[in-house]
């Protein structure tokens, strides 16, 4: 060995040792105090509150103090929960949140130091405006639906609420929780079926991110008739203006009962809209239905993209039908209304995002789990009795609106 890089070698262990020790003094900074100044800050001053919904800003003058660190204010948002915030000395402003009502509420005002001393507290009232879990309980609607119990709420805030719907438990009979469903959408609008056609007493209330709680909003219900459509009966209705298939993936495909390939496929170059019809074999009211679309075969994933399609519309109609070039999403009947040659618009339809908003092709375990499991689409209740179905692409997920591809697609309804 070099006489040079022996020496070296013979060094490194001591090398190692103080670079150890350097790394342990660092870190036993941490737990140092980082001001050995205990004098007690002044507290803020010009005192000012604008209040919001659920909450309030409070700005203030601070002290002239370089040893300030933080603001901090501590409160009550209810009868039984305390919270407390903090703000830097960079800032003017504090805000309060979680507020249970519109009404009263004292906060207490400290500043802090880098030694962790406390100002004398100062206390200021605040009255926030309604909280927006209140304000969306008056717009709860419960109406029946299809094997269940159709719920609609308005969240105009957009502000993170948990709708909350109880039923009685099947054993006990007692008002349970059966469904608990977070969002900060707008327009919340949703199902939950699996019940019976005898009337049933359920009830909604409305959650915040703060754990308060509305008054229950109670109903009786009667869920409608519904069944799965027997595919057993369904068979292709092809129009002169249907679109063909290729790859051997044939309309049969779409009611096979299998969520794997083949499915049903249509030749590239077919620029969109295009579509495609089959008839039910029975007249039926359609309540919902759900379809699955190309996942992931062998190292391609079809997540989000390719032929799924992206906007489409649904065609029905009771009677023989008559062909005809159907309209874009522009144009269209009112949903429930036919065309001149009458085909009745059951509906435009979209694909929903992808819950982790990758791009494609990247998608996560959740996402492929909400792909793995079809997407469910209610019909309007005006609808109809139908019996030949007519399905339109008008956009696939790719962007390159020339073809599209589905796997299965399983229909419910009333039968009688």
């Amino acid at each position: 060995m070099n006489a040079i890089y022996k020496r070296y070698w013979l060094l490194l262990p001591a090398i190692l040792l103080l670079v150890i020790q350097l790394a342990c003094k660092k870190t036993d900074g941490y737990n140092e105090v980082i001001s050995t100044d205990k004098t007690k800050p002044s507290p803020v001053t010009n005192i000012k509150v604008t209040n919001f919904s659920g909450g309030a800003y409070i700005s203030y003058s601070l002290p002239d103090s370089k040893n300030l660190l933080y603001v901090q204010a501590e409160y009550k948002i209810n009868d039984t929960r305390s919270r407390q915030s903090k703000t830097s000395f960079y800032s003017d402003t504090i805000m309060v949140s979680g507020f249970a009502k519109s009404q009263d509420y004292e906060v207490t005002l400290y500043t802090v130091t880098r030694a962790d001393v406390k100002s004398d507290p100062v206390t200021v009232k605040v009255h926030p405006d309604t909280p927006a879990y209140l304000l969306a309980k008056p717009t709860v609607v419960l109406t029946n639906d299809f094997g269940g119990v159709n719920i609609s709420v308005q969240n105009k805030a957009h502000a993170d609420i948990g709708v909350i719907l109880i039923a009685p438990d099947k054993s006990t009979r007692k008002l349970e929780i059966v469904n608990q469903h977070y969002t900060n959408q707008e327009a919340i609008s949703y199902s939950l079926r699996g019940y019976d056609t005898i009337p049933t007493q359920f009830g909604v209330y409305i959650t915040d991110s703060w754990d308060n709680r509305s008054d229950t909003v109670y109903a009786t219900i009667k869920p409608l008739y519904e069944v799965q459509m027997d595919k057993s009966k369904f068979q292709p209705y092809t129009l002169p203006s249907d679109v063909g298939t290729d790859f051997q993936w044939y309309l049969p495909y779409l009611w096979d009962n299998k969520t794997g390939a083949p499915g049903f496929h249509t030749p590239y170059g077919n620029f969109l809209p295009k579509w495609m019809s089959f008839d039910m074999g029975q007249a039926a009211r359609l309540s919902r239905y759900t379809i699955w679309y190309r996942g992931v075969e062998g190292s391609a994933a079809y997540l989000w993209g390719a032929g799924a399609p992206q906007t489409w519309v649904l065609w029905g109609r009771a009677d023989q039908p008559v062909d005809e070039n159907m309209p874009d999403t522009t144009g269209l009947p009112p949903v429930g209304q036919p065309t001149a040659n009458g085909w009745i618009n059951m509906g435009v339809f979209h694909l929903p995002a992808k819950p982790s908003g990758l791009p494609f092709p990247q998608y996560t375990g959740d996402d492929l789990a909400y792909w793995n499991g079809g997407f469910n689409f209610n019909f309007a209740l005006t609808v109809p009795k139908v019996r030949y179905l007519r399905f339109e692409c008008v956009t696939n997920a790719s962007g390159t609106n020339d073809f599209f591809n589905i796997m299965e697609i399983s229909l419910y309804g009333d039968t009688r």
